[in-house]
Order: structure tokens, then sequence, then C-alpha cells
């Protein structure tokens, strides 16, 4: 035997060990596979899933489907063969655990989030389908009154401001602006809404890098005319269904059938005034949506870079950058489905 051949025997077995160490000890990946579509036109539960009190609300056959990604959880335990198995995958990707979940935490702080993120999507989902219907629904709240800042015994948490002096206020810029028009040390007159009663406070400003202020933290909130409710299954979580949402409660509180009674999906976040924002997983959720049956997929503008080589199949992609666009091109699309839409580069 040859001192080659017996260092390869040797050698053999450690190789043989390194090969099954790496089909089977965890790597720190996360794999994304499309998931379920859900039409928010339906129900859940048995309850429609955009319900409305105090308004007339209008069902049709259509069906407008919101789009999900699987992904796996950050304590999941990935070997080599199932990460290899996904990276070849024509509809599954493989990313870096890490870029999945920048933060430390535990799946339970994941479902948590994901909630608080879907409560807000409702909110402005709702919010921008009552504004593209002409209702004022803009309020601005207050968050925090510094210590010591100038308001400190003047306004309080959650007080909602509708004025500032003879101005009325819809956004916290507003409020800003408006006090900023005056001098530092200067007095200033704020109208608010505080548990049911009317109040006006005079405050006397400070000053902040030149410029007079009042010291409080603001937000945006909505004040809705009746009652919209959306009511999803808990298990879904996430910003991403915030223009599928909007389009749903506006189809639903308009007569007649948005949808041409045809299936629609999509994806991308929205605000209360109606502009859609980019999301992940898009490479997932198009596939998805074509195998649930969708002919038309509205892609957020943001996401376009990300679209290309998507599985689609007969399902056309059209690129939207706020709700408007969203509902013209499925008006579009409705009346002539070989119509030419906005789209992302070369897709189709």
């Amino acid at each position: 035997m040859t001192q080659r051949t017996l260092a390869g025997l040797v050698a053999l077995p450690l190789v043989v060990a390194l090969i099954v160490i790496a089909w089977v000890v965890p790597l720190p990946y996360t794999i994304y596979s499309p998931g379920p579509t859900v039409n928010v036109l339906g129900k859940f539960d048995g309850k429609d899933i955009v319900q409305v009190k105090g308004h007339e609300s209008y069902r049709d056959k259509g069906q407008l489907r919101m789009t999900t990604v699987s992904e796996t959880t950050r304590e999941a335990r990935l070997g080599l063969w199932t990460l290899l198995g996904a990276w070849m995958s024509e509809t599954e990707a493989v990313y870096p655990r890490e870029v999945a979940y920048p933060d430390q935490g535990t799946v339970e702080d994941d479902r948590e989030a994901g909630q608080v993120q879907m409560a807000s999507a409702q909110d402005a989902a709702i919010a921008a389908a009552l504004t593209k219907l002409g209702e004022d629904v803009d309020e601005v709240s207050v968050a925090e009154v510094s210590k010591d800042a100038p308001a400190e015994g003047k306004l309080k948490a959650e007080d909602v401001v509708t004025k500032v002096g003879d101005k009325a206020v819809d956004t916290p810029e507003e409020v800003v602006a408006e006090v900023q028009k005056v001098k530092p040390g200067d007095t200033i007159e704020l109208t608010v809404e505080r548990k049911g009663k009317t109040l006006t406070q005079t405050i006397k400003t400070g000053e902040k890098d030149g410029k007079a202020f009042i010291g409080v933290s603001l937000g945006a909130t909505y004040e809705f005319p009746y009652d919209v409710k959306i009511t999803l299954d808990p298990a879904i979580g996430g910003p991403s269904a915030g223009l599928m949402m909007a389009l749903s409660v506006y189809d639903t509180l308009t007569k007649g059938p948005l949808t041409g009674e045809q299936k629609i999906a999509g994806t991308g976040t929205i605000d209360g005034d109606g502009n859609v924002g980019p999301i992940g997983g898009i490479q997932q959720k198009i596939p998805g949506a074509a195998s649930d049956g969708a002919k038309l997929f509205l892609v957020p503008a943001g996401n376009c870079q990300d679209v290309e080589g998507a599985e689609n199949g007969d399902m056309r992609l059209t690129r939207v950058e706020n709700l408007d666009d969203a509902i013209k091109a499925i008006e579009t699309w409705t009346e002539d489905p070989n119509a030419k839409l906005p789209t992302c580069g070369s897709t189709k």
C-alpha cells in the first residue's frame, strides 16, 4: 500500500464526516415561499372581511386577493439539503437570517409586531379609501408632552388638535408650520378635542433652533364618519396588504363591481393619502397569485426592479404608485384585458 493510498484511506472518514455535518448542521438562513392568497372581498370565519355600519355597502362576485409569503421562523433549523432545494426552486428564495430578522427577538415577538403592523395598515387602508370617496378623515393627536415644555399642563396625550389660531389643521406638519409662524416667546392658541369636549388652550411658545416651539410629539390619526372594519385571519400580519385592503373597502362602498367580477391580486403598503409603498417577497407573491387564478397583479412602483423573472404565467403585471393608479388600472383592464397598462420595463 502506497503512502498516498494510506493517506486517502485515513482522510476518507474525515471527508465523510464533513459531508454529513454539512447536510445536518443548521445554517443561519431563511426561506421565502409563495404563501396563500386571500380574497379580501370574501369572508373569514363566516363573516364578511370588510364590514360596514352606518353606510350602504355593495357586494359582488369579483375577487381582490391579497398575497402573502410563507417564511421560515427565526428559530427554524435549516440544513444544507433543505436550503439547496429552495435555492434551486423557481419560486422560493434563500436569505441570510439577519436580513429577514434584523432585530433580536422571539417568534412570539415577530407575531406581535406583525399584528401591530397589520392593525396600522388597516386604519391607513380605510383612511385611503374614504379619502378617495371624498371624506375628511385626517386628525392630529398629541402623542407626548415633553417635561418642562411650554405645552406642559396645557395639552395632554391623546388630545386631538383641530386648530392653531384660526387655521384648521389636519396633519402634524401643518401644526408645526403654524406654530413656527409666530416669534419665540409669543403666545398661540390651540383648539383641541379632549374626551368629547372642545378646549382652547393659550400657550406661550419657547425657542428651539431659532424657531417657536411648544414641546409636543404629534401623530397622524383618523376619525371615520362611519364604522368600517377589516377582519382577517390573525395569523396574517405585516403591512403589505394595505393596497388590496384599501381597494376592497372602496369597492364595498361603491356601486357596481370594480373587478368586473374577475380575479385581481396585488400587494403594497399604503398610507392614509393613498400612496403605495414597496414590500418584500414579491418574487414569491406573484406565482402565488398566478396559481390561485388571478389574471391581473398590481405591482408597487418601488418593487419594479424586483419583478424581473417572476413566474407570472399569463397573469398581467401593472405598476401602481397610488390608489388612484390601482383603480384606473383595474377599470381599464376590466373593460379591455388587452389594453395598454403601465408596466415595469420588460414585464408583460
